[in-house]
């Protein structure tokens, strides 16, 4: 009862988390450039009344339809079974590294696959592009999970995070540092921020998530809206908790808990604000140079593997 306890309020946080994240990482750019943008909660409200509205569906047949409600299964289950807020979960040992980036891809793959089934120009093209970009982040985020996995010798995220609190010298080392660095711009190209992907464009021959979108509306929109939110927060908080883990519950106790949560919480917070100063002073990257940033990321992940190998 405590693990379905502590998995329903980290999916409840990554939700709202998401959301006012989204919504924190758009204002402090447009303070950032001068401007006093929208507030901190309009991502919420945004969701909240098209959640009350009727959704026009294309004649797309009906995995069109269904796609937005499969990405934010697929993120609440993620969300659900990786260790954030506490060790214990509903996943238990079970949480491993390979079931993470299940998840996620089956997400990715049925936006894609609802981009493709308007038959238009436009959600075609954000669909191949998201394929292609997916096919270089998804590997690196393994190589990069992996890397953390090494010094613990499995992929169970409960089993390495343990590890991580019993030998704290292992959170400074080469491999750890490298793999935090991959996994940081994975968390960006999956997320759709600059330099990759701009997540504020309407321009139609240079955006990708966007253009996979264009034919919802309504209650599929918030849905839509909402996945994509609670991909960003989980995968914020998972960089986070696996950079640091130092103040992840280890007990089931409430002040364990919530110490946990606020923790969580202001790990998230610090890498948002990181990336939206840094899109402040990004431009977007070609499309054609994207994936030589993930390729990077890849390297860098390989070579955290590597060095942990040798070290341990």
């Amino acid at each position: 009862m405590t693990r379905d306890v502590v998995s329903l309020l980290q999916v409840v946080v990554v939700a709202l988390g998401g959301l006012l994240l989204t919504g924190l990482m758009a204002k402090i750019r447009a303070r950032a450039e001068g401007r006093v943008g929208p507030p901190v909660t309009q991502p919420l409200r945004e969701v909240a009344k098209r959640l009350g509205r009727e959704s026009p569906r294309a004649t797309a047949g009906r995995a069109h339809g269904a796609v937005p409600m499969v990405l934010v299964v697929t993120t609440a289950v993620a969300a659900g079974l990786v260790p954030l807020v506490g060790l214990q979960t509903a996943g238990g040992a079970g949480a491993d590294a390979l079931v993470v980036v299940f998840l996620l891809l089956t997400g990715s793959l049925s936006l894609a696959a609802g981009g493709l089934a308007t038959a238009t120009a436009f959600g075609g093209m954000g669909a191949s592009r998201a394929m292609a970009l997916s096919a270089l982040a998804e590997p690196a985020l393994l190589v990069a999970l992996a890397a953390f996995a090494v010094p613990a010798g499995s992929l169970s995220l409960p089993v390495l995070l343990h590890h991580g609190l019993s030998v704290p010298i292992a959170m400074v080392s080469p491999s750890h540092v490298l793999a935090a660095l991959a996994l940081f711009i994975v968390v960006v190209a999956e997320t759709g921020r600059l330099p990759v992907d701009n997540p504020s464009t309407h321009l139609e021959l240079t955006m990708i998530h966007e253009a996979m979108t264009l034919e919802y509306g309504g209650r599929d929109l918030a849905l839509l809206t909402l996945g994509a939110a609670m991909r960003l927060g989980l995968l914020l908080a998972l960089l986070g908790t696996l950079a640091v883990p130092w103040g992840i519950a280890t007990s089931s106790s409430p002040l364990a808990l919530a110490s946990g949560l606020i923790l969580v919480g202001v790990k998230a917070t610090v890498l948002a604000v990181v990336i939206a100063l840094a899109e402040v002073h990004s431009a977007k990257l070609r499309l054609f140079r994207v994936p030589e940033l993930l390729a990077a990321a890849f390297v860098v992940a390989s070579l955290a593997v590597l060095v942990g190998v040798v070290a341990r």
